[in-house]
């Protein structure tokens, strides 16, 4: 591992258990939209300023009555735990018989003594702390953590004690080239809940995965699922919202989003395998607060601090300069980027042999033990 080291001191935002939210109300975010986009975005002002449709009015308790009791039985966990503004619109999926069938597959991991991950309570956590009417930023995950202690149902996010993983400390990395003023998490730390209380979902294409073995519950039926509700997000949220995809198969999730309506942005992934082909210099937090307030106002954008007492907000950019190392082709290269405090990232050699106890390792191609790395082309449904 390699260490960023500071040319110009600043001095931390104090620890604290949750970061202070300091952005506008979602009242402000659900205003009318500007007739005039961002700058150096295209937007459609016909499709900008068209009215959300209404959510359908949802009476669970006559649905579930109206289910088999096989039905029932089966999508308990849903029913129970999946937000009611994400199940209003996602209940008819839930009854295909794919998903059904994915449903089984689980019930049979479960009773043959499996691990799996994220917990069952948490694999819908992501709907519960992002309801469908404040999402403003999707970010695209891919296989949930496979370790213990890591997942919980929010892409990229872990929770304390467990340290960051190597992707989400290069995230930290490109969001410091975008908010120098932004403070990593103490204690190395990686949960992402406050940013998803501020309207970010983050959504991994599958939900769950067995113990210790990537892409486990891959092709199942999680695919099918999570498109259907990046469509739903898509289709329904016409006043707009933003797109984060990175890497290939991320990329292939967004390919039939509106441009003109949302802002869809795509870059390499922040594996450590792949960052430094263009992440770190990417500037997609910036950006999307850039166009949010562009097209809804000021207060519309995320506040990306992770620290109590730091924002990210009416901060101006600094122009200091780190150093460090990343693998690019195999080849351990240095590179450069512009923030005010000493952040880490992860150097994997690509020899490396896979390493034990939950720790990442590179095997195959692939970085094991951290969620998200790009996965084989074969793996990843389109």
């Amino acid at each position: 591992m390699s260490t960023f080291k500071r040319k110009a001191g600043t001095q931390s935002g104090p620890d604290a258990k949750k970061p202070k939210q300091t952005q506008g109300s979602i009242t402000s975010f659900f205003g009318a939209p500007k007739v005039t986009p961002a700058a150096g975005h295209s937007s459609s002002s016909t499709s900008a300023s068209a009215p959300e449709p209404a959510v359908p009015k949802f009476d669970k308790a006559k649905w579930v009555a109206s289910l088999t009791d096989e039905q029932r039985e089966l999508l308990k966990l849903e029913i129970d735990t999946l937000h009611e503004s994400w199940l209003a619109l996602l209940k008819d999926e839930i009854v295909t018989k794919e998903f059904l069938e994915l449903k089984r597959f689980l019930d049979r991991e479960y009773n043959a003594g499996k691990k799996v991950f994220p917990p069952k309570e948490d694999i819908y956590s992501w709907s519960r702390h992002t309801p469908f009417n404040t999402v403003k930023v999707v970010i695209l995950g891919q296989d949930p953590y496979h370790n213990f202690n890591q997942a919980h149902g929010l892409a990229f996010s872990v929770r304390p004690p467990t340290p960051a993983p190597p992707s989400l400390r290069n995230m930290y990395i490109c969001l410091k080239n975008d908010y120098p003023s932004f403070v990593p998490p103490p204690n190395k730390g990686g949960l992402l809940t406050p940013w998803a209380d501020r309207g970010v979902l983050m959504l991994n294409t599958c939900l769950t995965v067995r113990a210790h073995e990537a892409n486990s519950h891959a092709n199942r039926g999680w695919e099918r699922f999570t498109q259907k509700a990046i469509d739903l997000v898509a289709a329904r949220r016409t006043r707009g919202v933003v797109f984060m995809a990175w890497g290939t198969p991320a990329g292939k999730r967004v390919l039939k989003v509106d441009g003109k309506r949302h802002l869809v942005l795509t870059s390499v992934h922040p594996s450590p395998l792949s960052a430094a082909r263009g992440f770190f210099d990417c500037g997609h937090f910036r950006k999307a607060n850039e166009w949010l307030v562009g097209r809804y106002g000021e207060g519309a954008e995320v506040d990306w601090a992770l620290v109590e007492g730091n924002s990210t907000l009416d901060k101006k950019r600094a122009e200091e300069k780190v150093e460090g190392e990343v693998v690019e082709d195999g080849e351990v290269k240095e590179v450069a980027a512009k923030v005010e405090e000493k952040v880490e990232v992860v150097v994997e050699k690509e020899k490396e042999k896979e390493q034990v106890n939950g720790k990442a390792g590179v095997q195959d191609g692939e970085l094991v033990g951290d969620e998200n790395v790009q996965p084989k082309e074969d793996t990843v449904e389109g």
